[in-house]
């Protein structure tokens, strides 16, 4: 078309310079500059055959250039590229600039000389060099493309080098001043697209200059951009590799670049295989391709520059090893191209490949790389940084593997690459799941391989190495939050490492920032088990030489010892051992050289640090000061233990006085200021504090884990000592207390300590005897007579209020103890049952005197009616409100000690008592009022005292004053639902809470009344249980309460009463149902923590902390061995029993109304599972009118459509019922009379009963007439259509007529034939089909050839057995250990039948329908490599997009760089987004230039994205609204295309008849309506599909496709056959 409209212009003139000049004038539109291009072009053909005009020519060219082109081109340097363009559109603009330059190049070359081209080059460079962003940038890039073939490359080489620098620049940078993404891919593309090529072309110093900025040092992939130098690559490979064959002499082929010799040309490509963005891999693929291709073309020897200096060469090229190395990176690039798909299934059969990869790799004769790790490490990088989980967990497991196949030579890339992606791929928990029929509680198999790489790789790492990697390793694991799972196995494998001398100070800090790591998880198991592994580490791999103890004792206080070190635990003894190992070799500690000790050992550090910690320094003589932190305490008392303990292994028979000895020793400096403690007042303050602070610390930490103290010597000594120094501590801490010598807000952690020392001194004389006239009694009597002094004084205005504040919290506080030791040892009470002096304190004072309901607030906090003046006076003095609120604890914790002990006193109304002489006990309305406002001023830690006293006041109070306690219930559960279930406080303030809601005596009067308490507290327990969903643990403390009160309280009355239990049977209920569906992580952490449990010793974290049977399993085992407890003979457990089952059956019906079909382990198919398996318990204890009432309900349950797990418990408890009543066997015949429509396949349930006659039958005497009825019944369903109604009606059978068989019954002898005939034809089936297997496999079925309904009867079957073998997923499997281990509720007398006690639980799962899944996939797995493999086509067509289509697509697509045809799919009209997503996949994958839809926003769809899998990203889409298609399709007509419709119409061409036209437009029709009428009138021709069936159409998915692909075929043929 250009051609013929330059001869029409050429043909009404022949003067060029009028031509020129006429298009020159007016607009300079988009089609006026190319109709000028045109002829410019037409005369320079003309030009070069010596045809044009001599002179006039270059004139006319050079004044277009001079006085038309140029003005226009920097007219156009108005806008900035990426800019705003307020006169034309871009795409308009676009074509100007395109245009514009092609006439200047014209110009150039009609000017006949290289002046024009030389100078516009100048101009054009300098908006270059101005940056992207710069006014005129892209019209220069242009301009430069024109005029560059018209440079000289001699003459004007300088000229060519500065551009080509430039321009490399601008690619690289992309405008270099941090844009935005957009218009710096833009810079790059255009650059790379239209300059790039031009200046490559001019050879020389053009191409050198190129070559040079794209290797400069600067331009390294770890500093520039991947992408964009990986664009230019592409687009100029041709250039940058050599030319294979050619004619150039051999001199000038060295000249020229050469990529492949160039180690930052791999790194890039390299760095490109592992970008984010598949364009950029699949360029840096095409290199990697090119390069191999032009290498085995070429047939030379190359190599590529090594950048490290030694080691394999990135890229090397041997014509010797031609195969081998074709081989190598014809796999390499396969492997890569695979990856792309991001399918497991089709990446799989691919990674044997890899293995060879590293066959080839390695040199067989001196073990050395002949390939660089890096590419591996390449392919491995992609597989890590996958979308999808599945395949990075191959890539990781593949890797860990590789030293399972093969010694690999060390490499630092290697280490390097563990170090980065492989440690990042490892911080994904998910990898770490258990592998499909691992048993629960096994060790991750990723955990485990990692285990044994990591061991693999040190033990193989060089001496010098191997210690720098070690802490890499470890710097890695602080450099990011890593979640409990992850950490816990880097932390196992750290610890298997060989013993090796790796670490010095720089490694223990480094494993003490690890430790803190594993602080963020709320696992507390996890962590502990984690830390525990670090110490073993730490033992493992410390050079004791290069760290002090003193480093030592610091890193082991970063453990927490509650967690992990605990004495006594094989930790402990594993941790003294090694001291007592390497004591002298340590390196001398600071302290130690300061005493003039050079050589280190334990003893005499810790005597040191006994020695320091007890000193007391100049400074420390201050009154007012802070109480010292405790960390030095503890970290003393750490090592003080430790060396005890490792002394006490020097000597393996050491005996008490030894070890008195040693204890002595280090203790003396501290036992001497003790003991001084009563004498000395003017002791430091700090001093008291550390010394008592350091005594808490040995007692707590010295307490053995795992074993009864009173076997510990150490423990016993250290007692003894402590005892000794009893009466000085308990002196100086009654003068402290007593004598107003604390006085301070920074005095409350002071009293505090002194309280807990206290309290500890009480314990140990509680623990070897309480006498009279022991010392500490005689100080607690004091204190508390002195505590209750001082508060009567108050109350009474004898001392000041200002200098009484402190004192009075002081003293309440300091009665906290005595109420405590009185608790603990009642008999120590001297006092007779009348009020004492503590019941005299008058707590409720100010509500006692009628104040009104306004002025209660001073009485609510239960303080007395002056201390609110005081808390007046002392308002702003800081840290006032906490000390506010301890004293209202201590106050409650002293009312909770009255209220229990006077707890026969309360009475239910206040009226009864007239004059109260203890006004907290006998006024409880009051009290009551007085907590609920506690409870609204405590904090959350310190409202368990108030929660105790509610315990005792609710039951007294609920009959009279139920709105009342109501309130407390609410007030109560806001606090309980506000907490989270990771704080401390969460469990103990829970517990409280449903001690006094559920109390026994609450629930029997709530239920009595049936008021709205009643009701309450049920809301709290369908709330309780509902919390539980997200809080695990908390069903599990109401119903161990519940169910331990409700044993407690049948236990204690004669009959056994069971009455509460049954008005809150809803609670067994729902606690037999319980159970969540955990999403994946969730059950990831509960596989973990059942494999770190199973370590039991072997890991001290079991030990140290206590298993708090928190699961959700223990809910059901709590309920179900309360329900084996009850005694079916008892009336009242038999009405509980028999009301729980209705309620199980209702809940069975509610389920599957509720859902018609489920899934196997869905929550429907979990729920009733478990409701089966309840009744199945609850079976034995139902007598027969009770089940009379039920039995249809059970035969009902029979004809659902049932999991197979129901299916077996249905059918057992049919068995179970007609063995114990056969009275009900003729309702079970009724159940085969159904209509067999009615019954479907669920007949197969009632067969599979038949099958078990012989055990129904076992206590009849007459079992002929049942025997016949059983035969005749099962022989009608022997020729049931139904297979599977077939196969199980046959195994009756059979097993039937065994019995007849044996107890030869004369009667069957007229059905011997017809059962003899069918059993026969059965057993002799021929072939190996479906059929015969399946008849095999329900004969080997557990159910009918192992299993025993009464000898298999028990707990391990119900729960643990049949839910495995029926393929119940692990969640639901309950071992019999978990019946056992928990103890909250006793086994019942017949604990012999929780477990099984045949061949059943020696079965592997398997059921007979679903036996041969997978057998497949572990064959396919197993091979070695598979003879092909599945490759997805990439197409390898790497040009830089033509930034010049008609079609402008801002999307991916347009920089695709694929071959797209001129095809058009209009699919407008149709509606489903499955349609249009597979539409769109389609034309993507046949290369159509467009798709056409109604609406873009159909993109978003999920359907449409998931048969699309990601095609709109690489496709353009154009957005056609019905309305609008017949102006579209008139355009289209109008640009040459030729309109095709796909219907079926009177004058519609076959398929197969009709030759699509290069540009054609396909107008796909509606799914229901095809194409209307008024779109027909505009199609130049319908095409239709030919059909051979009946149905009329196919799906318009269909369709498009056979039409596009027919379309693809003739194009491919057609451009086949114009080749040469």
């Amino acid at each position: 078309m250009e051609w013929v409209l330059a001869e029409a212009l050429l043909s009404q003139s022949r003067d060029p310079r009028a031509l020129l000049g006429a298009l020159c004038q007016g607009e300079a539109s988009a089609e006026r500059v190319e109709t000028l291009r045109f002829l410019l072009q037409r005369l320079e053909d003309e030009e070069a055959r010596g045809g044009g005009g001599a002179g006039a020519l270059p004139e006319a060219a050079r004044e277009v250039a001079a006085g038309y082109l140029v003005p226009l081109l920097r007219s156009l340097r108005g806008r900035a590229a990426g800019g705003p363009d307020p006169g034309l559109q871009p795409r308009h603009r676009r074509r100007v600039l395109r245009a514009a330059g092609a006439a200047l190049r014209s110009c150039a070359r009609l000017a006949g000389g290289p002046q024009l081209a030389a100078a516009l080059a100048e101009e054009a460079l300098r908006d270059l060099l101005a940056g992207w962003r710069a006014p005129g940038a892209e019209a220069a890039v242009e301009v430069l493309a024109a005029v560059g073939p018209c440079l000289r490359p001699r003459e004007d080489g300088p000229l060519l080098e500065r551009v080509a620098g430039a321009a490399v620049a601008l690619a690289l940078g992309g405008g270099g001043d941090g844009d935005e993404a957009g218009p710096a891919e833009d810079a790059a593309a255009l650059v790379a697209g239209r300059l790039l090529p031009v200046l490559v072309q001019c050879g020389g110093a053009a191409l050198r200059a190129v070559w040079g900025g794209l290797a400069a040092p600067g331009t390294s992939p770890g500093s520039g951009r991947v992408e964009e130098k990986l664009l230019v690559l592409s687009a100029l490979a041709e250039k940058l590799l050599p030319e294979p064959g050619g004619d150039r002499a051999r001199s000038a082929r060295e000249a020229d670049p050469d990529a492949r010799r160039c180690w930052r040309f791999w790194r890039t490509v390299q760095a490109g295989l592992g970008q984010a963005d598949a364009l950029t891999r699949k360029r840096a693929r095409y290199l990697l391709q090119r390069a191999v291709e032009v290498s085995a073309e070429l047939g030379t020897d190359c190599t590529c520059g090594s950048q490290e200096g030694n080691g394999p060469s990135l890229f090397w090229w041997s014509e010797k090893k031609k195969d081998e190395l074709l081989k190598f990176w014809e796999n390499y690039i396969l492997i890569m191209e695979t990856l792309e798909g991001n399918q497991i299934h089709v990446i799989k059969p691919v990674l044997p490949k890899l293995n060879n990869l590293f066959e080839y790799a390695v040199s067989e004769e001196n073990g050395c790389w002949l390939f660089h790790p890096s590419w591996h490490m390449c392919i491995y990088k992609r597989m890590f940084e996958s979308e999808n989980k599945i395949l990075t967990k191959e890539g990781v497991i593949h890797f860990l593997e590789l030293y399972e196949r093969k010694i690999l030579p060390f490499s630092p890339e290697f280490s390097e690459f563990i170090i980065g992606p492989l440690m990042d791929a490892l911080s994904e928990s998910s990898l770490y799941s258990r592998s499909p029929g691992q048993p629960i509680g096994s060790c991750s198999p990723l955990g485990l391989k990692l285990q044994k790489f990591l061991v693999t790789y040190i033990s193989l790492l060089p001496g010098d190495i191997k210690s720098n990697f070690l802490l890499k390793f470890i710097r890695k694991m602080t450099s990011r939050h890593w979640c409990a799972v992850p950490i816990l196995f880097l932390s196992k494998a750290l610890a298997n490492v060989p013993k090796y001398k790796a670490l010095g100070i720089d490694g223990l800090l480094a494993l003490r920032d690890v430790i803190h790591c594993t602080m963020i998880t709320h696992q507390i198991l996890l962590r502990g088990a984690a830390q525990c592994y670090l110490l073993q580490t730490a033992m493992n791999l410390l050079d004791v030489e290069k760290v002090s103890l003193s480093d030592v004792s610091t890193f082991l206080m970063s453990l927490r010892q509650e967690e992990s070190l605990g004495r006594g635990t094989s930790l402990w003894t594993e941790l003294c051992d090694w001291l007592r190992v390497n004591e002298s070799y340590f390196k001398p500690s600071l302290m130690c050289s300061s005493i003039g000790l050079h050589k280190t050992s334990l003893n005499a550090y810790v005597k040191s640090l006994i020695q320091e910690y007890v000193k007391s320094s100049a400074w420390e003589t201050g009154e007012n000061c802070f109480m010292p932190d405790w960390f030095e305490a503890k970290l003393v008392s750490l090592m003080v233990l430790l060396a005890v303990d490792v002394e006490g292994m020097k000597t393996q028979y050491s005996g008490k006085q030894r070890t008195e000895n040693v204890l002595r020793i280090f203790l003396d400096p501290l036992l001497d200021v003790l003991m001084k403690f009563g004498t000395n007042a003017y002791m430091p303050l700090l001093k008291t504090d550390r010394c008592l602070q350091l005594l808490l610390k040995l007692l707590n930490t010295c307490r053995l884990k795992g074993s009864s103290a009173q076997d510990d010597e150490v423990f016993t000594v250290l007692q003894n000592f402590v005892m000794s120094t009893t009466e000085s501590i308990s002196e100086f801490i009654l003068r402290r207390l007593t004598m107003n010598e604390l006085n301070s807000v920074s005095d409350l952690d002071r009293c505090h300590l002194y309280l807990m020392v206290l309290t500890e001194l009480i314990n140990l004389h509680l623990k070897v005897g309480w006498k009279r006239g022991n010392p500490i009694w005689r100080v607690i009597s004091l204190l508390k007579n002195a505590s209750i002094q001082h508060l009567q004084e108050t109350d009474s205005g004898r001392v000041s209020l200002f200098d009484s504040r402190f004192a009075r919290v002081v003293s309440m506080a300091a009665l906290r103890p005595w109420c405590v030791a009185i608790t603990q040892k009642p008999e120590l009470q001297l006092d007779s049952l009348h009020a004492g002096p503590l019941e005299k304190l008058p707590f409720l004072s100010s509500s006692a005197s009628g104040e009104p309901h306004d002025q209660r607030s001073r009485a609510v906090m239960l303080i007395p009616s002056s201390v609110p003046a005081v808390l007046e006076e002392s308002s702003s003095s800081q840290g006032w409100g906490k000390i506010v609120a301890q004293y209202i604890h201590d106050q409650w914790v002293c009312l909770s000690f009255l209220l229990k002990k006077y707890h026969t006193l309360i009475p239910s109304t206040e009226s009864e008592i007239l004059e109260p002489f203890l006004p907290a006990v006998q006024m409880p309305i009051r009290t009551l009022q007085s907590a609920l406002e506690a409870l609204t001023v405590l904090s959350s830690d310190q409202v368990l005292p108030v929660f105790h006293c509610l315990k005792v006041l609710v039951p007294k109070l609920l009959t009279s004053s139920e709105s009342l306690c109501m309130e407390s219930f609410d007030m109560a559960w806001k606090i309980i639902s506000s907490l989270s279930n990771t704080q401390l406080i969460f469990w103990p303030n829970l517990k409280a809470f449903v001690q006094f809601v559920f109390d026994n005596k609450v629930l029997t009067i709530a239920a009595k009344i049936k008021g709205q308490a009643y009701f309450k507290i049920k809301e709290i327990m369908y709330k309780i249980i509902e919390m539980s969903a997200i809080k695990t643990g908390v069903f599990n403390t109401l119903i161990s309460y519940c169910c331990q009160s409700w044993i407690v309280s049948a236990s204690n009355v004669s009959q056994g009463s069971l009455s509460s239990a049954k008005n809150y049977s809803e609670l067994i209920l729902e606690a037999c149902i319980f159970g969540t569906v955990f999403r994946r992580d969730q059950r990831l952490v509960q596989d973990v923590q059942t494999f770190i449990e199973n370590l039991g010793h072997d890991c001290a974290a079991n030990i140290v902390m206590e298993n708090t049977k928190r699961e959700d399993h223990y809910v059901r085992i709590c309920a179900i061995k309360f329900l084996c407890l009850l005694d079916g003979s008892n009336m009242s457990h038999k009405l509980f029993m028999e009301d729980l089952a209705i309620k199980l059956l209702d809940k069975d019906e509610f389920v599957s109304k509720s859902k018609k079909r489920y899934y196997v382990n869905s929550l429907q198919h979990r729920v009733k599972n478990r409701i089966w398996q309840t009744l199945l318990v609850l079976f034995p204890r139902l007598d027969q009118n009770f089940l009379n009432g039920i039995i249809d309900r059970i035969f009902q349950a029979g004809f659902t459509n049932n999991q197979a797990s129901i299916k077996y418990c249905i059918e057992w408890i049919i068995i179970l019922i007609l063995h114990k009543f056969p009275q009900f066997l003729p309702k079970f015949w009724n159940c085969f009379s159904y209509g067999e429509e009615n019954l479907k396949t669920s007949i197969c349930t009632f067969l599979a009963v038949l099958s078990h006659l012989d055990v129904v039958t076992q206590n009849i005497p007459e079992k002929k007439l049942i025997l016949k009825q059983a035969l005749i019944v099962v022989l009608q369903w022997c020729f049931n259509h139904n297979f599977s109604v077939r196969l199980y009606a046959l195994v009756a059978l059979k097993k039937l007529w065994t019995v007849c068989k044996v107890l030869s019954v004369e009667e069957f002898d007229a059905l011997t034939p017809v059962i003899e005939s069918s059993l026969h034809q059965v057993e002799s089936m021929h072939g190996a089909g479906n059929a015969k297997k399946n008849w095999q496999r329900i004969q080997e079925h557990f159910f009918f050839a192992t299993f025993h309904p009464l000898k298999d009867y028990c707990l391990e079957t119900i729960f643990y057995i049949l839910p495995r073998l029926s393929g119940l997923i692990e969640d639901e499997w309950i071992t019999i250990d978990k019946f056992t281990r928990f103890t909250d509720v006793p086994l019942d007398a017949g604990f012999q039948w929780y477990l099984s006690q045949t061949q059943l639980s020696k079965l592997k799962p398997g059921d007979w329908s679903q036996q041969d899944i997978g057998t497949n996939l572990v064959e396919a797995d197993n091979q070695a490599e598979w003879t092909d493999v599945q490759k997805k086509i990439i197409p390898w067509n790497n040009r830089v997009p033509d930034l010049d289509l008609e079609l402008l697509f801002q999307d991916r697509a347009a920089r695709l760089g694929k071959s797209i045809s001129r095809l058009i799919v209009v699919a407008s009209l149709i509606d489903k987004p499955t349609n249009l997503g597979g539409l769109c996949r389609t034309c993507e994958v046949f290369g159509a230039s467009a798709l056409v839809v109604g609406s873009l926003q159909c993109i978003s769809d999920k359907q449409f994205q998931h048969l699309s899998v990601s095609a709109e990203q690489w496709l353009p889409l154009v957005e056609v609204k019905p309305p609008h298609l017949i102006d579209y399709l008139q355009q289209k007509k109008t640009e040459g295309y030729t309109i095709i419709g796909v219907e079926q119409t009177a004058k519609s061409l076959d398929l197969t008849q009709y030759c699509f036209p290069e540009k054609s437009l396909l107008l796909l029709g509606n799914e229901r309506e095809g194409i209307p009428a008024n779109l027909i009138q505009q199609l130049d021709v319908c095409v239709e599909i030919p059909q051979q069936g009946i149905i009329r159409s196919l799906n318009v998915h269909v369709s498009g496709a056979l039409l596009i692909w027919e379309y693809t075929r003739q194009q491919l043929l057609s451009h086949g056959d114009a080749k040469p």
